[in-house]
């Protein structure tokens, strides 16, 4: 019975993974985490504040800025109390229930990041080829619905999956491969019958970020389309401009997350620190980019940032 009891302690604690061959060094590795982190959370509350309070922007195309500010948080910070206990040496076990959380927390985010792209590519289809409709059809209350239905289908489609590693008896080291918890990590130390969750997450990633991103493919063909028609070359580079940080954010968001599937689909006997760099640069890219992107290619969040930065300075400027 003793023996028994063990067995269940252990099945629900896993060991968390820093950077195998140079624990020595993790809280110098700390260090530049640490600031990236900072930089992510600083930019994309600074993208929030900005957006909130400068009415200016109460427009479509801020309110998805704000929401994609939102997501990105969303996704990175469920991480960062994990990766610290594990690199300032404080303890490695995570609690199952606590790791299903957490990975929740991750995929649901970053599925709804790729609804909030598609949203985003939608608002400027909408802005180019049907300028004179663009208030009329992007209300508050449909980017409204836009940001909930992003946000329900991504955590509604996560539940079957995750509410099946509660039936899972896991057996083997219990020891993971990344500083947080990953559906693809966790179902691999699973003594039984994971093929559903194998191809059930194949299919969310198919169909999810497959629907998400052949969407963007398309409104850019017809906003390539319509920029085409416009008569004076400056025009076309106004209207390409308007693209450019989005089209950024997509490759910033996308390159990552297609690398680190590949990686833990089919390249399983790679290196252990290969995986642990994509898994963060999946996870602490997009956050800390997004907001350096559109503050240096948006003019109004550019200004709204030199406003926070040096508020006399630009108000003596504006007078």
């Amino acid at each position: 019975m003793a023996t028994l009891n063990s067995s269940n302690s252990l099945s629900s604690t896993f060991y968390l993974t820093g950077i195998p061959g140079y624990e020595e060094f993790h809280h110098w590795i700390s260090i530049p985490f640490c600031l990236l982190y900072l930089v992510g959370i600083m930019g994309n509350c600074t993208i929030l504040h900005i957006v909130r309070t400068d009415p200016r922007l109460h427009e479509p195309m801020y309110y998805f800025l704000a929401m994609l500010s939102l997501t990105d948080m969303g996704m990175s910070m469920p991480t960062m109390i994990s990766l610290f206990r594990v690199l300032w040496s404080i303890s490695r076990e995570i609690q199952f229930n606590i790791c299903v959380v957490q990975m929740f927390f991750i995929h649901t985010f970053s599925f709804t990041e790729s609804s909030v792209l598609l949203a985003m590519a939608f608002d400027r289809y909408v802005a180019i080829c049907h300028p004179l409709r663009y208030a009329i059809i992007l209300t508050p209350r449909l980017i409204i619905k836009i940001g909930l239905a992003a946000l329900l289908r991504s955590a509604f489609a996560m539940i079957p999956l995750l509410a099946r590693l509660a039936f899972f008896p896991f057996c083997h080291s219990h020891i993971l491969s990344h500083s947080y918890c990953l559906h693809q990590d966790m179902i691999r130390l699973a003594c039984a019958d994971t093929m559903f969750n194998i191809i059930y997450g194949l299919i969310l990633v198919i169909v999810l970020w497959g629907m998400d991103s052949l969407g963007i493919f398309v409104s850019y063909m017809y906003i390539l389309h319509s920029i085409l028609r416009i008569a004076s070359r400056e025009g076309r580079l106004k209207a390409l401009n308007t693209c450019a940080s989005h089209i950024c954010v997509v490759l910033i968001l996308y390159v990552p997350m297609i690398g680190l599937s590949i990686v833990h689909r089919f390249a399983k006997h790679s290196s252990p620190l290969i995986h642990i760099f994509m898994a963060h640069i999946y996870l602490l890219v997009p956050p800390v980019l997004n907001p350096i992107i559109y503050s240096v290619k948006t003019k109004q969040i550019r200004q709204g940032v030199l406003h926070l930065l040096f508020p006399t300075k630009i108000s003596s400027t504006m007078m």
